[in-house]
């Protein structure tokens, strides 16, 4: 399943979380989501279903205020972009040792 693939009208969204259609509105305005728009009709992807339960949980249950859900939202982007930078760094080192040991294993056997 395409977690991006925006397939939920706004009506199945607030009945899934239990809030008013006003609320996603209210969030779209401010920033925090950005559901697809086509025509009049907003579509909601599984990530943002999920974003906007992170959003309820901590306005609802830690009392964050939208400009610290805003402040925690965007450390959490960029540190999800430094985790997928670091995983591809270490691929490459991976690489890089995994290179160097056939290279060394090749020249060990040709020396025998």
């Amino acid at each position: 399943m395409d977690r991006t693939r925006p397939i939920y009208l706004i009506s199945v969204v607030c009945e899934m979380l239990g809030v008013h259609p006003q609320t996603l509105r209210l969030y779209e305005r401010e920033g925090l989501i950005h559901p697809l728009r086509t025509k009049k009709q907003r579509l909601y992807s599984q990530d943002d279903v999920e974003r906007l339960n992170l959003i309820l949980q901590l306005t609802r249950e830690l009392g964050v205020n939208k400009a610290g859900v805003d402040i925690i939202l965007r450390m959490r982007h960029r540190m999800e972009a430094m985790q997928r930078e670091m995983e591809e760094m270490m691929q490459m080192f991976e690489d890089d040792i995994r290179r160097d040991f056939h290279e060394r294993l090749k020249r060990a056997l040709r020396e025998e």
